[in-house]
């Protein structure tokens, strides 16, 4: 394993995905490399306490217990515990399946405006949506990364994007309920998203599938970052709320519709919020049709259809 002397006058690190590892050589005290171990094995049981544990109590000796090995083994395939994390949120971005890459008759984008002279255009910088697993590939040298703002859906994998002939409006729906159920399965997902670059392969094919669908709608260039925000920003709030709150359910032994209403009947007791809790039972009382899920459904494709038809709105205005 590469010890911190080695790494004595070298900048620091920035991603596991644009490390070059070398092979390993021999071992401490001159043992070899552990057998019945590779990095995918050891990625996927990561995933796999990550969502069992939750991302606090994860550790390199309580993974090491959990393949039946040292510390030190796993310390053959991955330099930090930051590494591994990082293999482990690419991991998790595999299970949602982006469109084919096909072409399509993209309608011409509006124009941008020329910039003044003597000014500086702004530059267009791409969203970075963070946006069982699959196991990783190993690292590699990213080309030319589009890192972006990285922010950080119902749950279940549920089938995967619309192809990619579908209308762009469907696609967008698509992907956009594909990160939502991923948040909700993994609710470590969303902290390590907002932690790291999350240039990995499968996280990189999710970003590139989603500014294809949005170029696609004929906003101009200039508006395209701010679609993309809008759209993917919301469902990363939305997805990683849902995602903590399904866990804290879970953690109590209770049901949504259970937790629910053992929540609202303390919160109406409170003396302190009675008049927030009086004033919004007209927004209760119009959405008390369902479980606690179907209503955060209902919720989650209203809002969506909503940020679409902005969309359409700034498209129809030129902007």
């Amino acid at each position: 394993m590469v010890r911190a002397a080695e790494r004595a006058g070298r900048p620091p690190r920035t991603s596991v995905w644009l490390e070059d590892r070398a092979p390993r050589g021999g071992g401490r005290g001159g043992g070899g490399q552990p057998s019945g171990l590779d990095r995918d094995r050891i990625t996927a049981a990561t995933v796999r306490l990550l969502d069992a544990e939750g991302l606090t109590k994860f550790s390199m000796r309580r993974l090491a217990a959990e393949l039946n090995v040292t510390a030190m083994s796993v310390y053959w395939y991955v330099d930090t515990k930051d590494d591994l994390l990082e293999l482990a949120l690419d991991a998790a971005f595999g299970e949602i399946r982006p469109p084919d890459p096909e072409p399509h008759p993209d309608p011409e984008p509006h124009p941008d405006p020329e910039p003044h002279q003597g000014s500086d255009p702004e530059p267009h910088q791409g969203p970075d949506p963070k946006p069982g697993p699959e196991p990783g590939p190993e690292p590699r040298r990213s080309a030319d990364p589009d890192p972006g703002p990285d922010p950080g859906p119902g749950p279940g994998p549920g089938p995967g994007p619309a192809p990619a002939s579908a209308d762009w409006r469907e696609e967008l729906r698509a992907l956009a309920r594909a990160y939502r159920a991923l948040l909700v399965r993994h609710p470590w997902l969303s902290s390590l998203a907002g932690t790291f670059l999350n240039i990995g392969p499968h996280a990189v094919a999710f970003q590139l599938a989603v500014q294809r669908v949005v170029r696609r709608t004929g906003l101009r260039t200039a508006g395209q970052a701010g679609a993309l925000s809008a759209v993917f920003q919301f469902v990363y709030g939305f997805g990683t709320i849902e995602g903590h709150f399904v866990r804290r359910c879970a953690a109590a032994g209770m049901s949504q519709d259970d937790y629910h209403r053992r929540a609202m009947s303390a919160v109406t007791r409170e003396p302190g919020l009675r008049e927030a809790v009086r004033d919004s039972a007209d927004l209760r009382q119009a959405r008390a049709d369902g479980t606690v899920e179907e209503i955060r459904d209902r919720d989650f494709a209203f809002a969506l259809e909503l940020l679409i038809a902005g969309i359409e709105t700034m498209v129809r205005r030129g902007e």
